[in-house]
This record gives structure tokens, sequence and C-alpha cells, in this order.
């Protein structure tokens, strides 16, 4: 099937590719990344690593096998617990079908959700609609609202492409220590292969590096970290090793798109959905529809459209209709844009300089890589006694 689908793309590429040398099976070019690379097929790097994991993963059928005795571990390991699972909901689609799948297989999750002051409406609305007719218990975690701000200040004026770092470590430092307080052993996770294992180098960075986000913090925020929640390196070895908390990567083991699962759950719960990945955050959709394309020249969709190429969700054809979508409604933009300032309590001067600045790349601040070098170093060390110590 793969093969068939790439024997086509690369049948009409001239046609679809935009200027530069354009990958064969996705819409990502040389103009988007440095780090591209092509096979003889003119098949890029990622596609090629998303194929790999998915060959990894198995058949269909050994998906199906592998998550339905996932489900019968993890109610063995919860039984007598109030709790058996912990999922982070956020009220876009992946989250609220791991809760709606949960329920339909039996689980008993406790539904996390990290508050960190840019909830949209209807995000609000989704996850109180969703934990009422699932009965799931929802645990809200609200942010020290002054210090995440000056974070998030800290991080524009820095110049650092990706600022949901903030977010996204203290959303898995925060399911991290509810599943060490809970005894969970199980966190159900809403990444996925089939939509975001597509993502070009330079346009994230290490959502665990604690070193980096205090190191960007000291030289260009002004508040101490104090009640940012966040796990250093080490706490995050020992929670590993020893509390031994399993991320299960469900929605890579179920044989279903994201057209099933939209209508799914618009029938089920009643679900609506934001208009764009991740824009159940006011910010997120800011800064993926503004921030990005307009200081760093990136357009994250072309990221997320080729991931729904490689798993057949989409054609070439199709995802080159999408991009040529607006990023935004005008009018939408100004008013969003307002909102985000003043929440910010930035002027419109201040931010505009922000963006008119040259770029930084995270490398250029303290990160936690050299521990990792170390870390490595000493497990291969240790590599002969370790049939011995077990």
């Amino acid at each position: 099937m793969i093969e068939q689908k790439l024997k086509k793309n690369i049948a009409t590429k001239n046609a679809l590719s935009e200027e530069g040398v354009t990958c064969s099976n996705c819409i990502l070019s040389i103009n988007d990344t440095k780090n591209i690379s092509f096979d003889e097929r003119g098949v890029c790097n990622y596609c090629n690593n998303y194929f790999a994991l998915m060959k990894n993963i198995g058949s269909k059928e050994k998906r199906t096998k592998w998550l339905n005795e996932k489900v019968e571990e993890i109610k063995i390991a919860g039984k007598n617990k109030k709790y058996d699972c912990v999922i982070g909901i956020s009220g876009g689609l992946d989250s609220c079908y791991l809760a709606l799948w949960a329920k339909e297989n039996g689980l008993r999750p406790l539904l996390v959700h990290f508050d960190n002051g840019w909830n949209s409406e209807l995000a609000l609305t989704n996850i109180q609609s969703i934990c009422y007719k699932l009965e799931f218990d929802l645990q809200t975690i609200v942010i020290n609202w002054n210090e995440f701000k000056q974070l998030q200040l800290a991080y524009l004026r820095a110049g650092v492409i990706d600022i949901e770092v903030l977010t996204d470590h203290a959303i898995s430092s925060t399911i991290e220590k509810l599943a060490r307080k809970n005894r969970i052993k199980y966190n159900i996770s809403g990444f996925n292969y089939s939509t975001e294992a597509i993502m070009p180098r330079g346009w994230a960075f290490d959502k665990t590096d604690f070193v980096n986000i205090n190191d960007i913090n000291k030289k260009f925020g002004s508040v101490q970290i104090k009640t940012y929640p966040h796990l250093i390196i080490a706490k995050r070895l020992w929670y590993s090793f020893f509390q031994k908390t399993e991320t299960v990567m469900v929605l890579n083991y179920l044989n279903r798109n994201q057209q099933e699962i939209k209508k799914e759950l618009t029938e089920k719960l009643g679900w609506r959905e934001y208009g764009g990945k991740h824009y159940e955050s006011v910010f997120t959709k800011f800064y993926q529809a503004y921030i990005l394309p307009k200081k760093f020249g990136v357009d994250k969709r072309k990221a997320h459209l080729s991931n729904l190429i490689c798993s057949e969700q989409i054609t070439k054809k199709q995802a080159y209709q999408k991009l040529n979508e607006p990023l935004y409604n005008m009018e939408e933009l100004k008013i969003e844009k307002a909102y985000v300032l003043k929440k910010l309590d930035l002027s419109e001067n201040d931010f505009d300089k922000i963006m008119s600045e040259k770029p930084r790349k995270h490398k250029e601040f303290k990160t936690q890589k050299k521990f990792w070098k170390v870390y490595f170093a000493i497990l291969k060390l240790l590599r002969p006694w370790k049939k011995i110590a077990i």
C-alpha cells in the first residue's frame, strides 16, 4: 500500500512541488528545513522515519492484539485502586477521544487538566461535557498566572522558537507527580505517530529540558521560578526507574483516522472542533498561526499535513489545498492579537520590536545535553556487568 502511494505521489511530484526540492511523498521541502534529505525515490527522511516507526509497531492485527493485552494489564495493576490510569485532557481531539476510549474499554482514569490561563471557552465546554457524560473525575491544576506569564515573556524576548515548551513541560511534570501521588502506574498519552511523528528539526525543542527553561528565564525573565510545575532530570529518571510510570500511546494502536474520531466524539459526546490542531488554546493558536510564520518562517501545518499524507488520511493534492487556505481570518487576528497582548501586559510597540529581532536557537542557552552524554556513557561502561546485576 505504501509503495503504491509513493509511486502515485512521485508521478505527480512535478505538478505539486513548491519552489525548491520537495519530498515526492509529503509537502516538506528544503525551503522548510536544512535538516531534510531525500532517498533515491525522492522521499524525505521525515517520511522514511514515519514509515519505520509504523513498521516497528506492526500490522493492524498485531496492534489490536497488543492493545487488548495492555488494557487487561492496566485493569489488573489498578485493581482495588480508585484509578487505574491517568489521562491529561486539554479539550482537544486526541485527549477527549482517549477519555471516550477509556470508558468504552472499562478503564477508570483520573482526568487531569492543566490550566495555564489560555483556555478557550469552547475547550472548557468540551472538557466539562466529557467529564459529565463519561462520569470521570477531573483534577484541574491552575498555574500561578503571573509566574507563567513572566516565563512566556522571557521566551518571547529570548527569541527562541518553541515557546510551547513551557506548557508541555509543566503538563508532563504535573501528570508524573499526580501519578505518583495516586499510585497510578499508567499514563495514557495522546501523542501518536499518525498525526505527530513528523516535525522538522529546529521547529521544536526538548520538552523535558528544565535546564534550558531555567537559563532562558535567568537571562530574559524577571521572576524566580517558585511554583511552576517542573522536573529536573534527576527526578525524572528517579520516577522512570522507581515509580515506573508507563506511558501508553494508545492512538498508535487504534486503527482509526481523524475524521472517524471527530464523528464519533461529536455524535456520542457533543464535542465541537476548533478549526486547527491544538487551537483549543488561545495562545497556541496565536503562536502557531501568527508568531511562528511571521518571526520564524515556519508553517506548522506543513508538518501536520505531511503526517496525514503518510498515514493515508489525505492526499498530497488535498494537503496543498489546505495549505493554500489563510492561517488567520484578518478580523479574528486583530481581536485575538489584542487579547494576547493585553493578557501578557505587552504594548503593540514592544511586541513588534520582539517580533523584528533576530531569532535565537535554544542551544545558545544551557541545556541538559551534557547530562545525557554522561548518563549514556555510564550505561555503556556498566553494560558488561548488566547480567551479573540482574
